[in-house]
């Protein structure tokens, strides 16, 4: 009643009244008060979102076992994610071997340890470097690519015309990303690991003068079987997550073409976060599996 009477003699209706007392309110709320208010904001949409991320993910699975999808649309997709990515993934391998070799070289020459360097490179492109950083690579373009196609698909509404035709937007435009991604980047690693022997040998044996036999023995004996299926199972788990994360913010693009830069930066940062957190846990996890096996083997993993 009081709100009401002074509302009609200053001329102001009550909500007016009820949000200017509001603002007063928040004025004078301390900077911790506001800090906590902005943190605990973050923390709910932080777990809107994994909550939303993981609905579309069961979607996606869902359809991945029940129907795939046709074979012409498989295929684009494929080249898409496949063959227009190896120069790229081709590229920066060799550049990534022939660093190694260069960081590495004065060390070894050092105590003497020459031609042991191509066991170190090829140990380190094979396990970590090659996978993580072809996913990092991959995440910028394909990635980013899946996040700009959807996004652009769903400001223009051409996703809730998929809907109104009654096919699944899901089923239709994820599912082919989702297989292309967990399927070819770890072909795409395994180049990535290819062109880094072959920039490391030609930077160690032809720039270097290292000995060509010795370089080959002990890069043979130094990278074990266990070390390449560690890098390609890795990768199989970065492909996933490029392809559910990109597809994800493309599906929830913001209007505008802002919205679509937004969604596919984000993509990007998300993904490549993702990639490191599941590398150290699977490494984690391989390197017990190992131990257990062999728990006498005092060599590299």
């Amino acid at each position: 009643m009081y709100r009401e009477a002074a509302a009609r003699r200053q001329g102001l209706t009550l909500s007016e009244v009820t949000a200017s007392i509001t603002e007063k309110s928040h004025t004078r709320e301390s900077p911790w008060v506001r800090w906590i208010n902005r943190c605990g904001g973050s923390v709910i949409d932080g777990v809107l979102m994994i909550g939303d991320l993981s609905i579309f993910t069961w979607q996606m699975l869902r359809w991945l076992t029940s129907r795939l999808p046709c074979r012409g649309t498989l295929l684009v997709t494929f080249y898409q994610v496949g063959a227009l990515s190896l120069p790229v993934v081709a590229l920066t391998g060799t550049f990534i071997g022939m660093v190694l070799a260069v960081q590495s070289y004065v060390q070894f020459h050092a105590i003497g340890l020459d031609s042991h360097l191509g066991a170190v490179i090829n140990t380190t492109l094979v396990k970590e470097l090659g996978p993580v950083l072809a996913a990092t690579m991959l995440a910028g373009r394909v990635g980013g690519a899946m996040a700009a196609v959807l996004g652009t698909m769903r400001v223009t509404e051409q996703i809730d015309a998929l809907t109104a035709m009654g096919a699944d937007p899901i089923h239709y435009l994820v599912v082919p990303r989702f297989l292309a991604c967990i399927l070819l980047i770890p072909a795409l690693t395994v180049m990535a690991d290819f062109m880094g022997i072959v920039g490391g040998y030609c930077y160690s044996v032809i720039i270097l003068g290292i000995d060509h036999a010795a370089y080959v023995s002990h890069s043979r004996d130094g990278v074990a079987l266990f070390d390449l299926f560690s890098g390609v199972f890795k990768s199989v788990f970065f492909g996933a997550i490029i392809a559910v994360v990109s597809c994800y913010q493309g599906f929830h693009c913001e209007a505008g073409a802002e919205g679509v830069g937004k969604a596919a930066t984000t993509a990007f940062v998300y993904s490549f976060v993702f990639i490191l957190a599941v590398d150290l846990f699977l490494t984690i996890v391989l390197n017990s599996v190992y131990y257990s096996f062999y728990p006498n083997d005092s060599s590299f993993l």
